[in-house]
């Protein structure tokens, strides 16, 4: 008892290596909330609201109906009160408005308290189109900084190690356990570029190295992701190591693939492995000062939440860290409890690209009034014209663009939203078109809809240079008339 007691002590006490580290930190997450918040404020309305693709207050009402009065802590959201248009976006430019605070050093720990809940609401809100591992590493990353607030204790820095670990781990022994054979095979990289959601101008260019350097770039992510991580736990020279090597694979992502704000924020937990011997070369003196004077030993309470946090935290991802490893099952006590902190965006587990895509289908949607001359609805990020330029949009993430490249898997969950996303052209729903780059049919909608299936690569640079184009293309068949898109 006397050891835990001392153990316990030694953790809450304030990491004063990580002071400036913990600062620039929470500035820094405040911009990429508010990146989160803008991109979800410009479509929330066309993906959930009432007259959206799913809209959160059928979700609500079915639960309700399932659960009675428990569906308020079943479903934490604050869209109990109301879930049309002007309150999910109320929310999502509310989450704006705290991140600005949270960057101005307003009532830190409220604006982090109130971000977290609104993020939250806006992520059941979203239903499949934010089911993403960025909203809950978001999510987990912006709870933990509730008590990162004027005291960076060694239990909390710890905590975001775990959480760094967690990511990049379970991120590349996925890759293993799946039996992908391109990444058994070393050929991942082969097709990634060309086959991944939203590649943009980068990917291209990447897509064309010679196969050596990217069979060599596969070698280097599974040593980023399988070994490096082991060394967030071991003495300054490997932390920095750990830190520098995944910034410069995140580097290279953010370089050849639109990933929205999740290579930001895995840098920005690597900021955290940068203790303040470095992180002062960039903070002028007199502000180092002041961000130190402003150090306060936590009180009771809070070392109390600390404690109790982290526990849960702690137990829940190593728990769903076993079962993903292990593919064996929780006790069902562990597994319901696991669950439940799942709902409230903590605990989850990582396992980004397990399985990588050989061949790239795109879809069209084409609507016509007579049924012999088709018209196409454009989106505004995903391949369409061939001679379009792949755009860079990081850090916003089209949910609805990146989503429909799940939709030639033909899986039944995306088979339902986008049969409801189809119903919706027919029904010329305003907000649901202003997801899309434009609108064939202005003046009504269409008698009719259809979706045409295109297998597409990446044009060689001769050919671009003859055609000017980016892609090339051949026509597969009508959707879902065609063999689904595997793996």
């Amino acid at each position: 008892m006397i050891f835990i007691s001392g153990l316990t002590r030694r953790l809450l006490e304030t990491a004063d290596e990580y002071r400036l580290s913990a600062w620039l930190f929470l500035k820094l997450l405040a911009v990429i909330y508010f990146v989160a918040f803008l991109s979800l404020a410009v479509q929330i309305t066309g993906l959930v609201g009432p007259h959206g693709i799913l809209p959160f207050g059928e979700r609500l009402a079915d639960i309700y109906n399932n659960f009675g009065p428990e569906a308020w802590w079943r479903l934490p959201t604050l869209f109990w009160l109301g879930s049309n248009n002007l309150s999910l976006q109320v929310a999502a430019y509310a989450g704006c408005f705290f991140s600005i605070t949270l960057l101005l050093g307003w009532k830190q720990r409220l604006s982090l308290i109130l971000l977290f809940v609104l993020y939250l609401s806006l992520f059941h809100a979203g239903q499949t189109f934010l089911t993403f591992q960025w909203d809950t590493l978001l999510l987990e990353t912006g709870f933990l900084a509730i008590f990162l607030v004027d005291h960076p204790t060694r239990l909390v820095i710890f905590l975001y190690y775990w959480l760094l670990f967690r990511l990049r781990f379970l991120s590349g022994i996925s890759k293993l356990l799946s039996n992908d054979p391109s990444w058994s095979g070393l050929t991942a990289l082969l097709y990634y570029f060309e086959t991944q959601p939203l590649p943009h101008v980068g990917a291209w260019y990447a897509h064309h190295l010679p196969d050596w350097v990217l069979q060599d770039g596969v070698l280097l992510v599974f040593f980023i992701e399988i070994v490096v991580p082991f060394f967030i736990f071991l003495p300054r020279r490997f932390r920095l190591f750990a830190a520098f090597s995944t910034i410069l694979l995140q580097l290279l992502i953010i370089a050849t693939s639109n990933h929205n704000f999740v290579n930001l924020l895995t840098i920005l937990l690597c900021l955290l492995l940068l203790d303040d011997r470095i992180i002062n070369r960039i903070i002028p003196h007199g502000l180092q000062q002041r961000i130190i004077d402003r150090i306060k030993q936590p009180h009771l309470a809070q070392q109390f939440l600390t404690v109790l946090f982290s526990l849960i935290i702690f137990t829940t991802g190593l728990a769903t860290g076993y079962r993903m490893l292990s593919n064996q099952p929780l006790p069902d006590q562990l597994n319901e409890a696991t669950r439940l902190v799942r709902f409230y965006g903590l605990g989850h587990t990582y396992h980004i690209f397990p399985t990588m895509q050989v061949e790239r289908h795109e879809l069209e949607v084409q609507g016509s009034m007579d049924g012999r001359n088709w018209l196409t609805y454009d989106f505004k990020y995903k391949p369409g014209p061939l001679d379009r330029r792949p755009a860079f949009i990081v850090p916003h993430q089209p949910r609805l663009d990146w989503m429909i490249w799940f939709v030639p898997g033909q899986h039944e969950e995306n088979m339902i939203w986008m049969d409801r996303f189809m119903r919706r052209l027919w029904e010329g729903s305003p907000e649901v078109l202003d997801l899309l780059r434009s609108n064939p049919f202005p003046d009504r909608p269409p008698r009719r809809l259809r979706v045409m299936v295109y297998r597409y690569h990446f044009t060689t640079p001769d050919e671009r240079k003859q055609t000017g184009n980016w892609w090339k293309r051949e026509l597969l068949g009508e959707f879902p008339f065609v063999p689904p898109r595997r793996p």
